[in-house]
Formats: structure tokens, sequence, C-alpha cells
């Protein structure tokens, strides 16, 4: 646990060495925003023209293997829905982001930008939050005045066809790929250590790897949890969101000062699928907080 707390506390440090103001309700308006009168169900319903039909067989598939996910296409229509209810409309909402940096986490992240406009990058490898207060800060100053903010984020898994956790094809690949690789790196390394073959390195003081070694660090409290569990690879992505989940509500009540009207967090695992079939998402967190900062809703039950 020493491991966690030194990295986390290492994360913010670092955050804090770079935050040049205060965060607060700044009065601004960006070219982020997407403008036109257009509402978020409409543009929603545009987003999946085109785009896989949704498969029943393998639905269940994706299903038995991570109850409670349910395809990109009804996250969006229902999150979008439900926050269109409270006021969020594509020209008064800044979309934030903290996903993995692979190519396969832009799928969910490009459906709400099809809605909402272009997203802050909060996050970094396997979906941490690496923006951290500093960043949360910078992007609260770019919500449109009187407007409101979503934040997506989670890491991410992949699953085959054939239902192999951990694999995913990807578009032009013959080789069926590791999916996170940044995630399954850390996991082997963390198992490494568990299982008394290798020690706990400094690489984290690395910069030119410096994401890989917080990771790693990161996701030390969870060795026991993950060498007893039934399945590492589907057991991995959760542990990953606990991590990820303890910072991401750290940095949201650290910078609630610049909040405006409301903010809602979106938190849960990505569920990549090959080109064929559509992605998934196991919402685990759905909560809105008001213009104090204060989390005053839980929405999960909607989605």
């Amino acid at each position: 646990m020493k491991f966690f707390v030194a990295s986390v506390a290492l994360l913010f440090s670092a955050a804090e060495a770079f935050h040049t103001a205060p965060i607060g309700r700044t009065s601004t308006r960006t070219n982020m925003i997407v403008k036109g009168d257009e509402k978020g169900s409409e543009k929603v319903a545009k987003v999946f023209e085109g785009k896989p039909a949704e498969n029943s067989e393998f639905d269940a598939l994706v299903k038995a293997n991570f109850p409670g996910a349910i395809s990109n296409k009804q996250l969006a229509t229902k999150v979008v829905s439900v926050l269109e209810g409270k006021g969020y409309t594509p020209g008064n909402t800044l979309l934030a982001t903290s996903l993995c940096a692979d190519e396969l986490a832009r799928v969910l992240e490009d459906d709400f930008v099809k809605v909402y406009g272009n997203n802050f990058n909060l996050g970094g490898l396997s979906g941490f939050p690496f923006a951290g207060n500093t960043g949360f800060g910078a992007m609260a100053a770019h919500i449109p005045d009187d407007g409101y903010c979503l934040v997506v984020h989670g890491p991410h898994v992949g699953i085959t066809k054939d239902g192999l956790i951990g694999k995913v094809e990807r578009p032009g690949i013959a080789l069926v790929d590791t999916c996170c690789g940044s995630a399954i790196a850390a996991s082997k390394y963390l198992k490494g250590i568990t299982d008394g073959g290798a020690k706990i390195t400094t690489k984290l003081q690395s910069f030119t790897d410096f994401q890989q070694g917080a990771v790693q660090e990161l996701i030390l409290p969870f060795g026991k949890r993950l060498n007893d569990c039934e399945d590492r690879m589907k057991e991995l992505p959760y542990a990953l969101y606990d991590s990820q989940d303890i910072l991401v509500r750290d940095i949201i009540n650290t910078g609630a000062g610049g909040i405006k009207k409301g903010l809602a967090l979106l938190g849960g695992i990505q569920i990549n699928t090959g080109p064929d079939t559509l992605d998934y998402f196991h919402p685990l967190r759905f909560e809105y907080y008001n213009e104090d900062g204060e989390m005053v809703e839980d929405l999960l039950a909607l989605l």
C-alpha cells in the first residue's frame, strides 16, 4: 500500500508543481464546443449510422463474461438522454475523457465527441488520469459559461469474437493482439513480484516510460486480489478501475470550484471488440455533481 500512496502523491505533487493559478469559475468560451441548435438525442441517433448492427449472439457472449455491460450504442443513447433532461446540450457541454492512449479507446470517445464536440484529454496509459489536478483545472476553465461538463473515464479490455479476454482483432492486422497492452504488462510485472521471481523496480522515476511505471506502481495493492481470482484477464480491468476511481474522484473534489452549472461523471470498463461488432461498456459509476461540487444524484440505475 505504501507504494500506491507514494505513487498517488507523486502524481499529484507533480501536478501541483505546474499549477500556476487557483481553480475557479473562469468565464470563458472556446471553439471546442459544438454549435447549432440540434439536440444531443438527435445527434446520437446519427452517430451509429453505418456502424455494425447489433449481433445478438455476440451480445450474449460479451454479457456472459461481463454482466452489466451494454453496447456503446445503448450507453451513448441513454447517457445523452439522461443529461439532456438536466439541461446538457451540444452547445453548452464540454466533454472530458480519461481513457487509454490505445486507438481502440477512441471508439467510445469519438461516439461522445460526435455529440458534444472535441474532448479535453485527461488520461494516459491504461486510462489513468495523468493530467491530474492541473489538467482538470485547465479543463474546467474551458467549460462554457453557465454550462456543463461530462467526464468519461475507465480502463479497457479486449474480447475476441470467440470470447478470448485480453485479446482483440484489430483492423488491418492479422495478429490477434493484446488489449490493454499497458495493463497486461503491468499485470505481468505484478505477478512476477507476487510469485517471488522479481523485485519492485524504480522505473517510475524514468521519464521516458513514466506512465507505464506509474501504472505498475498503482496496481501493486491488487496483487493478492488478482492472484486469487478465477480469471486474471477478466478481473484486471476492474482492479485498474478501482484504482482510477479513487484518483478521478479526488481530482474532481479538489477542483470542484471550477464546476459551473454541473458535472456528470461516467466511469466503467471499456470492452473493445473486433471491427465487425459494436464495442461495449460496463458502467460502474454515473453521478451528477451540482455547481458547488457536491455529488447530488446517483444516475447509474438509469443506464
